[in-house]
C-alpha cells in the first residue's frame, strides 16, 4: 500500500504527548459525578494511542456530558440539543482522517436526538459514540430521562415516573448495520479505559453505554451495585475485556462471551440485574458509510468554487429571464 507523502511526514515526526496535554480548564462537574471518571479513561486514549490534539475531534450536543470537549485539548464542537451525531458524521464525511469522539447524554443521545443515533448505527461511520447514562436530566436540574427507572421522582413527574425506562443497548442491537456495542461503569475505571480503548480502535460507529452516577438529583442510584460486586457480570473474551487477576478476585461474577454472536448479545443485554459490563457486540466487517459514499475526496479551490456557482446559479435572476418570460407571456 502506498503512503501519501504527507502521511510519511506525519508519521516520521510522531511525538508522543503525555497525559496533561490533553487537558484544559477545571471540570465544572460536581463531585463525585461520573462524568470525571469518563473524561479520566478518554483522556488516557489519547495518550496510549498518541493521539495528536491537532488531529482529533469532540463533539457533543446539551447536557451534563456535553461539557466534555471544554475540558479536551484537541478541536470541539458544542452543538444544539439532540444534534452531536450528525455534526460529528459531516465533520468524518469532509475528513475521515480525523479522530472524532461523541459525547452524548441519555437525554441528548435517547429523547430529542433519537432519530439521529437509530440512523447513525445504521451508517455506521467510524465514530466513537459515549452515551452518559445517569438516567436523569441533571443540567436542566432534575426532569424524568428516556432511560429513568419505573416510579422515579422528578421534577416533571413527582409522583413517579409511569414508562418504565428505554434500554439503550437492547435497541441498539436491533438496528442494521451496527456493529459495535459496550457497556462500562463508571466506578470500575480499569474496564472503562479498556472499553473505551477498544471503541477508539474499532473501525465503524462504537456505541459505549456508560452507567455513570448522579450524586445531586440521582444520589444513591447505583450504590447497591457499586456496594455488592456480585451483582456485576463481567464479559470475558480474547477479543474483548480481560479484566486483572486482582479485578477478578472483586468481581468474581463473570461470562464468557463471545462479541460477534449476536443472539447471546440480545439476550445479555435483556438483563438488567446483574448489570452486564463488556462488550456485548463487535462486528468489524460492517461496511462503513463513508467507504461507500468516497468521504474524503480531494477538493481542489476550483471544484469548490464550481459546485457553489452551480447552486447559485439554481437561484439567480437574470435580466434577459425576465424579457424572455414577458415574450412568451
Amino acid at each position: 500500500m502506498t503512503i501519501p507523502v504527507t502521511e510519511r511526514l506525519r508519521i516520521l515526526t510522531a511525538v508522543e504527548h503525555d497525559l496533561g496535554e490533553y487537558q484544559t480548564g477545571v471540570p465544572r462537574w460536581c463531585d463525585g459525578c461520573g462524568d470525571n471518571a469518563i473524561l479520566a479513561a478518554v483522556q488516557k486514549v489519547c495518550r496510549d494511542e498518541g493521539l495528536a490534539p491537532e488531529r482529533t475531534v469532540f463533539v457533543s450536543g446539551i447536557g451534563c456530558s456535553s461539557r466534555l470537549p471544554h475540558y479536551m485539548r484537541a478541536y470541539g464542537f458544542h452543538g444544539t440539543h439532540g444534534r452531536a451525531l450528525p455534526i460529528a458524521e459531516g465533520v468524518k464525511m469532509s475528513r475521515p482522517d480525523l479522530a472524532v469522539f461523541v459525547s452524548t447524554g441519555d437525554g441528548d443521545c435517547l429523547s430529542i436526538g433519537a432519530a439521529h443515533w437509530i440512523h447513525a448505527l445504521r451508517y455506521n461511520m467510524d465514530l466513537t459514540v459515549l452515551l452518559h447514562d445517569n438516567r436523569i436530566y441533571g443540567l436542566t436540574k432534575k426532569q424524568v430521562s428516556p432511560t429513568s427507572p419505573l416510579g422515579t421522582k422528578s421534577n416533571t413527574t413527582p409522583s413517579g415516573s409511569v414508562l418504565r425506562g428505554l434500554d439503550p443497548l437492547a435497541v441498539t442491537l436491533a438496528v442494521p448495520g451496527v456493529s459495535f456495542v459496550a457497556q462500562a461503569v463508571d466506578w470500575i475505571p480499569e474496564v472503562l479505559h479498556q472499553i473505551v480503548l477498544a471503541a477508539y480502535r474499532h473501525k465503524g460507529m462504537s456505541f459505549v453505554r456508560i452507567l455513570q452516577r448522579c450524586p445531586e438529583f440521582m444520589p444513591g442510584a447505583f450504590e447497591p451495585y457499586v456496594q455488592d460486586p456480585r451483582r456485576t457480570l463481567l464479559l470475558r473474551h480474547e477479543r474483548g475485556v480481560r479484566p486483572s487477576a486482582a479485578l477478578s478476585r472483586v468481581y468474581p461474577n463473570t461470562r464468557e462471551h463471545d462479541p460477534s454472536d449476536l443472539a447471546a448479545a440480545r439476550e445479555i443485554a435483556a438483563v438488567a440485574d446483574p448489570i452486564p459490563v463488556g462488550i456485548l457486540y463487535h462486528d468489524p466487517a460492517a461496511p462503513r458509510y463513508e467507504d461507500l459514499r468516497g468521504a474524503g475526496a480531494v477538493r481542489t479551490p476550483d471544484a469548490v468554487r464550481r459546485a457553489l456557482e452551480a447552486e447559485f446559479d439554481k437561484f439567480t435572476i437574470r435580466p434577459h429571464d425576465d424579457m424572455t418570460a414577458s415574450a412568451e407571456a
